[in-house]
């Protein structure tokens, strides 16, 4: 059970973390992922995640072995921008690697239900007015729930 979980200030390429990933497991089944991006919602110029990197970087391992513990998963990965960001650019990839299908997208899920909802960023976006925090949606926090 491989594990990569990474906090990048730079740009985040999806597709070359994910071939690179695949290429690691080739014995997978399967692997599902998903990958976050800045919505191009109208008046939103930016959005700019902060985080406490002692708290951040931790916690990101904590949930990915939470996850390994819970699905036979070949591999997992956890990628996760921070700093300031233009619509359309990725924000997070998760990627679970497994020998059948409904653990490898289970675990991704779970994995990105609690970085949206509970996890150790602060988010705000800048439109014409200025800048403003954001916060878990009620959906965020009842996506969490599911996982007890």
């Amino acid at each position: 059970m491989a594990r990569d979980v990474r906090l990048l200030d730079h740009a985040l390429v999806p597709e070359a973390e994910l071939a690179a990933f695949s290429a690691t497991h080739p014995a997978a089944g399967g692997i599902a992922s998903f990958v976050g991006k800045v919505r191009p919602d109208e008046g939103v110029e930016a959005l700019e995640l902060s985080h406490y990197e002692p708290l951040t970087q931790p916690g990101m391992e904590a949930l990915a072995e939470e996850a390994l513990a819970r699905w036979p998963l070949d591999g997992l990965l956890l990628i996760h921008r921070t700093g300031l960001m233009r619509a359309g650019e990725p924000i997070v990839l998760v990627a679970a690697a497994a020998r059948h299908r409904r653990d490898a997208f289970e675990a991704a899920d779970f994995a990105m239900d609690h970085l949206k909802s509970n996890a150790w960023f602060w988010k705000r976006e800048k439109r014409a007015d200025g800048w403003h925090w954001i916060e878990p949606r009620q959906q965020d926090h009842s996506d969490l729930k599911r996982w007890g």
